[in-house]
């Protein structure tokens, strides 16, 4: 196994570990454990690619699960924050479904001429600016602790998930628009 594959899978094994710490209030820095969990994932995310383009040591293996753990991560950490009501399950279901949307899009595509749906640059933006939002909200939710105004915290989560929704449905649209052809209506 590449080094690129092998930091995808360390992405995969890191995301329950996240979970656990995000979710079991078992300390005060629980939360910044968490956020260090996601932060090193994140992290496997941009250089797993990098390497692989880098040294052309993309494989199929690659091209299956790191899309897969990236959803699984960003989904994770977003179901994490619908479970401790701090955003709106409303933009978390929007992030949700334009993910299944172009997942689904990508099978189509990929069987009926065997293109590869590439992430296009509102898609990277979209993911970048979500990671982003992740860890300020656990950051912000890590240090309620020390006397932060939880109010103002909340307003701040859910106007970062809100931009991070806007975003991807920005790009799930351009990714409908661009592959329109693949799911004609009439065919």
């Amino acid at each position: 196994m590449n080094l690129p594959n092998k930091l995808t899978l360390l992405r995969v094994i890191l995301i329950p570990f996240f979970v656990l710490f995000a979710l079991w209030e078992f300390s005060s820095v629980n939360l910044f454990i968490a956020l260090l969990i996601f932060a090193v994932a994140s992290i496997t995310d941009m250089l797993d690619g990098k390497i692989a383009r880098s040294r052309n040591l993309i494989t199929n293996f690659g091209k299956f699960l790191d899309p897969l753990a990236d959803k699984a991560l960003v989904m994770a950490a977003l179901l994490v924050f619908v479970d401790k009501n701090w955003v709106s399950s409303v933009p978390v279901m929007i992030i949700l479904f334009r993910e299944f949307m172009v997942s689904a899009l990508r099978l189509v595509v990929k069987s009926g001429d065997g293109t590869v749906v590439a992430a296009g640059w509102l898609g990277k933006v979209k993911t970048a600016f979500t990671m982003v939002a992740i860890v300020v909200t656990l950051f912000l939710h890590g240090i309620i602790a020390v006397g932060v105004e939880i109010a103002v915290v909340s307003i701040i989560d859910n106007i970062l998930v809100w931009l991070a929704a806007i975003l991807t449905a920005v790009s799930g649209a351009q990714y409908l628009w661009a592959y329109r052809s693949a799911i004609d209506t009439n065919e």
